[in-house]
């Protein structure tokens, strides 16, 4: 299994993940993803940008992606860009929460 370094950028992974951490994730080669596992995928709206977001609704090899942080403001996710397509998927996490 390879190993991916992100860096995160911004609250909206908050509390579980904080600006400038660096988290390994596992490049996806389609294997099954769950809902509370944590995707990076381009932005819809600006590919040159990754996001970091933890799926809370699967349909159909469809994603609904959302920021941990309860702030609603905080985070770019399906309520901006709607659902993300599993071809999109560059790395994922299994459920991750702070200790």
């Amino acid at each position: 299994m390879e190993k991916i370094p992100v860096k995160i950028v911004g609250d909206s992974m908050w509390p579980n993940f904080h600006d400038g951490q660096i988290v390994d994730f596992e490049k996806y080669n389609g294997q099954t993803i769950h809902v509370g596992n944590i995707i990076v995928f381009p932005n819809p709206n600006n590919t040159n940008i990754l996001l970091v977001k933890r799926v809370s609704k699967i349909v159909q090899n469809m994603y609904f992606v959302v920021g941990d942080n309860p702030d609603p403001t905080s985070s770019t996710d399906s309520h901006n860009f709607g659902t993300i397509d599993d071809s999109t998927i560059l790395a994922f996490r299994q459920n991750h929460i702070a200790e």
